[in-house]
């Protein structure tokens, strides 16, 4: 065991946030702490760590135990590259290299005894540089960086021109590079894109010590997470297995609580029943027996109602009106800032009721292919065509849809006339804001705030197209979970730019991944695509061969339509498959019983009788032969 809470108790003045919290995490475990926010998450790590005091409870680190923690503002030397702020974390390597040149540098010029005193020197040098994985360590730097999503070119960056989210990668790679014993990372997929989340994982999952974690990032949590614990209306509960698991065994666990509570409720009313029943006999016996009902009822521990998780937040979109099949058609769009080519002559079509991803890259213009299509920035080349009585819902990640001079019932107010204060209140009750909060300027607002006023806007609009930038960008896992299971029960149509890969595979029919400038279609859903990757990027954005640039080629790539036909045809071959088989099954039946009755004594003795039966065996025959060949061409 590496880490043990122990009846932690923490208070801020008269709030409690953790009560009685015990958990323990073995060497080499990988824990998440999940929870809504202020549940005391990361005051949790912060008291692991001794920045915060406990109010109660023991927190126990094993003896020796090296914990790093992934801080939000990191110091960083004042005039480095990134390369070399990485080289600091490998100064004790660095050291033990430069004693062993030294030391081959004097071996050249030493005899006798002082060389073989030298000698034996420099083989405990080279023991503890071994030891230190010392002659890997700068591929290890290379790795690490490369894997965070910096390239070679950024590596003589000076830190100091860093933004925050390159600061921020730079103190994850420092801190995985210095192999602490217990990884304290809170939200370290912030500021990754996926392909660097999906590098991390695979390094977590393979990390030689232990790792507690809080994201937001339930795909990354179900990857990586060997245990789960809930912080809750401050109580903690531990669940072993990935974040799948946790959310069946959390379901289980609220099931049999409530049923606790409602059986226990039930049985309250009937003591209390009784005890009324029986003071109204008047009796001295049945006043006895009443009091004592009394002291019993007095005793009972009362079980804790649990939390309804689907209270917090309250949204669903309808569309006023119904659009037609196709809800819009993108045709040749090309899209440039200067000498940064976005995406070039991409082209696919939407149709109503789809729910379409858009995936790829930091800065491969995600963000901006909404925006063209929401009529807020102008293609280079291209078109965009919305469909017939389309109405477009806007959700911007950096909310500009909202006006900081206003307060959030000013936001309502102005974009919806019509509704009434007590309708405004309700609908701004629905996302958390109650009383007097419902005047605070937009501009006091945090990022979770502002996108709840963002969807309670969307919520109302009754839109019938819904455009989403990283909609679930500073909501917690309750509200992503409520935000999911209102996009599913939506009877409209939706186009979504998101990192949230478990928000995606739970939402998405289809993806569109943005990269080498051009669109690669998958029809499914994340895990779909992860599936297809290799095979379509190798179809749709092929690898320049040596020497030669990358030509575009219409020819050998499958269209949006091509592919849908594809599977369209596959789905009739294995339809036309189990009709085949149903024949033969039928068929071999039959010619069964055809040879049961041809033994019939009295259809034996009859000559015409014993003709018709074989002549009908004759065409199953046949025809089973003709189905035969046709199974073997099907399977």
């Amino acid at each position: 065991m590496i880490l043990a809470c122990q009846n932690v108790v923490k208070s801020f003045g008269t709030q409690l946030l953790l009560e009685d919290t015990s958990f323990h995490i073995e060497e080499r475990e990988k824990a998440a702490i999940v929870g809504i926010n202020g549940a005391g998450k990361t005051t949790l790590l912060k008291m692991i760590l001794g920045q915060e005091p406990a109010d109660q409870g023991e927190i126990i680190l094993a003896k020796g135990t090296k914990a790093g923690y992934l801080a939000q503002h990191q110091q960083m030397l004042p005039d480095a590259t990134i390369y070399e702020e990485l080289l600091t974390v490998k100064g004790r390597v660095i050291e033990l290299e430069e004693k062993l040149r030294s030391a081959e540098a004097r071996m050249k010029h030493c005899q006798g005894q002082q060389l073989e005193e030298l000698m034996e020197q420099y083989a405990r040098l080279n023991h503890a540089f071994e030891q230190e994985d010392g002659y890997a360590y700068k591929s290890q730097i290379i790795g690490v960086l490369k894997g965070l999503g910096f390239s070679e070119e950024d590596f003589s960056k000076k830190t100091a021109y860093l933004s925050g989210g390159q600061k921020t990668r730079v103190s994850l790679a420092k801190l995985l590079l210095d192999k602490p014993d217990l990884l304290l990372l809170d939200e370290p997929t912030n500021h990754l894109d996926l392909a660097s989340i999906t590098w991390l994982e695979t390094y977590l999952q393979n990390y030689d010590g232990a790792v507690l974690l809080i994201s937001h990032d339930r795909y990354f949590i179900d990857k990586v997470a060997t245990k789960i614990i809930e912080l809750e209306n401050t109580h903690c509960y531990v669940y072993r297995g990935n974040y799948e698991a946790y959310l069946e065994k959390r379901a289980r666990r609220r099931e049999a609580q409530l049923q606790a509570y409602l059986n226990q409720q039930a049985e309250i009313r009937h003591q209390e029943e009784v005890i009324a029943k029986l003071r109204s006999f008047n009796r001295e016996k049945s006043i006895k027996r009443a009091e004592s009902r009394e002291k019993m009822l007095e005793k009972i521990v009362p079980e804790e109602k649990p939390a309804d998780v689907r209270a917090d937040m309250n949204l669903s979109f309808s569309a006023d009106v119904k659009s037609g099949n196709d809800v819009l058609q993108v045709e040749q769009l090309t899209k440039a800032y200067g000498s940064q080519q976005l995406f070039s002559h991409v082209s696919f079509e939407i149709k109503r009721g789809e729910r379409v991803a858009v995936i790829g890259g930091n800065g491969t213009g995600k963000t901006t292919l909404l925006k063209i299509i929401n009529g807020l920035e102008q293609p280079d080349e291209g078109s965009v065509t919305l469909g017939t009585k389309v109405t477009i819902g806007y959700y911007d990640q950096e909310y500009h849809v909202l006006h900081t001079e206003k307060t959030i019932y000013e936001e309502i107010s102005d974009t919806y006339p019509h509704l009434t204060q007590t309708e405004i209140r309700n609908v701004l009750a629905a996302f958390l804001f109650t009383g007097d909060e419902v005047f605070a300027p937009i501009s006091t607002l945090s990022g979770g705030e502002r996108g709840r006023v963002s969807l309670a806007k969307l919520m109302l609009s009754g839109a019938n197209f819904l455009i989403l930038d990283e909609p679930t960008n500073h909501l917690d896992i309750i509200s992503k979970e409520v935000l999911e299971q209102a996009l599913n029960d939506y009877e409209g149509t939706v186009l979504y730019v998101s990192h949230d890969r478990y928000f995606i595979n739970k939402t998405a029919g289809k993806i569109l991944e943005l990269t080498g400038q051009t669109l690669i279609p998958y029809l499914g859903n994340y895990d779909y695509y992860l599936e297809k990757k290799e095979e379509l990027t190798a179809v749709y954005a092929p690898a320049p061969a040596p020497g030669e640039e990358q030509k575009e080629s219409s020819e050998n790539k499958l269209s949006w339509q091509q592919q849908k036909e594809q599977q369209a045809r596959q789905r009739k071959k294995e339809n036309q498959l189990k009709q085949v088989e149903s024949r033969i099954d039928q068929l071999e039946k039959r010619i069964a019983g055809l040879d049961g009755e041809m033994a019939l004594p009295e259809n034996a003795a009859d000559a015409s009788k014993l003709m018709e039966l074989a002549a009908e065996r004759g065409t199953c025959e046949t025809e089973l032969e003709q189905l035969l060949e046709k199974w073997e061409s099907l399977s």
